[in-house]
């Protein structure tokens, strides 16, 4: 198969005939073979007899039902690894994204890029709600993870298979694909896409997402900087709050003996001891931490780093590239 478009579905019922429609009539005027893949999220609201529906009509349909909902991210994998296509292309079921935008990435795909990210320049979306968080997350994202995009909350996207077949999403982390594939050497782009107002339904993100955001962003930035040396990490966070407490100590000591105010005047001591349990704690997190780092890239059998290619004088016997732990 060259092409599998995947459809993560949850309660969309009202909007999936015309999706249907509209995504069948843009691949239709594509070359390539396609596949479609509706992963159905836990839906109630009748989406999954229409998706059978679709499936029973198309040969060209595949629909994955999750047990119960699970969230975009669960759903998204579970599509991933039930497509077969060379070229993986994830959308959200709701209507928004815009299958005639699929040429495109596929064109630009063809440039030699790995993924292809869709960029909603004009979004159909409530400003306060949607608009203004997004703008603030795309910036923290790109500024920490140093991959430059302008809408990782879009789903539409264009993955070579060989950058998402080792991927593995948890939580909601579906938005930092395009990340994991830059962390394993994929050239990352971006092209503008039309974005739909919603014609029916309502959206299951609001601003309380934001905090989820936040959090994976958290997780992303440690593993970016610390999955393979974690103790340089909180090792850090620990001589500093150590260092900061022994400062706050030492000021302590001026105010007794050079301006004559008790200890117990100031909280400053109080403070220091504070500061300083929570270095040792941090050092002590660091160490249990590389030890768990050791013992996860040693189970997997992989290092934590991968080789693109081997060059050598071709007068020298070709040697096997070998990717291991010292």
């Amino acid at each position: 198969m060259d092409i599998s478009v995947v459809v993560p579905v949850y309660n969309e019922n009202n909007a999936l005939p015309a999706l249907y429609r509209e995504l069948t009539d843009a691949l239709d005027q594509l070359p390539q073979s396609i596949e479609i893949i509706f992963a159905d999220d836990g839906s109630q609201d009748g989406s999954a007899d229409t998706l059978d529906q679709f499936a029973e009509a198309d040969p060209r349909v595949r629909v994955v039902h999750l047990s119960r909902n699970r969230g975009q991210t669960a759903a998204l994998m579970a599509a991933f690894q039930n497509s077969t296509g060379d070229v993986v292309i994830p959308m959200d079921g709701d209507g928004q994204n815009d299958p005639a935008d699929i040429p495109n990435l596929l064109a630009k795909l063809a440039e030699g890029f790995d993924v292809v990210s869709g960029w909603r320049v004009v979004r159909e979306d409530a400003a306060l709600t949607r608009r203004f968080p997004s703008v603030i997350a795309n910036w923290l994202i790109s500024t920490l993870l140093h991959v430059p995009l302008h809408d990782y909350g879009c789903t539409l996207k264009a993955y070579r298979r060989e950058v998402i077949e080792d991927v593995r999403l948890y939580g909601e982390m579906h938005r930092f694909i395009p990340i994991y594939a830059a962390w394993e050497g994929a050239r990352v782009t971006e092209i503008p896409v039309a974005h739909h107002r919603r014609s029916c339904g309502k959206s299951k993100y609001g601003l309380g997402r934001i905090a989820r955001v936040l959090l994976d962003l958290l997780i992303m930035y440690f593993i970016d900087r610390a999955i393979d040396r974690p103790i340089q990490f909180f090792g850090k966070l620990g001589l500093g709050c150590v260092c900061l407490s022994m400062l706050t100590l030492g000021w302590a000591l001026v105010l007794k003996y050079i301006f004559a105010i008790s200890l117990i005047q100031t909280p400053l001591p109080l403070l220091a001891t504070t500061i300083g349990l929570s270095g040792v704690l941090f050092l002590l997190l660091g160490i249990l931490a590389e030890v768990q780092a050791r013992i996860y890239f040693e189970t997997r059998g992989r290092p934590p780093y991968k080789i693109k290619r081997l060059v050598q004088h071709p007068a020298i016997p070709r040697l096997k590239v070998v990717s291991r732990p010292w």
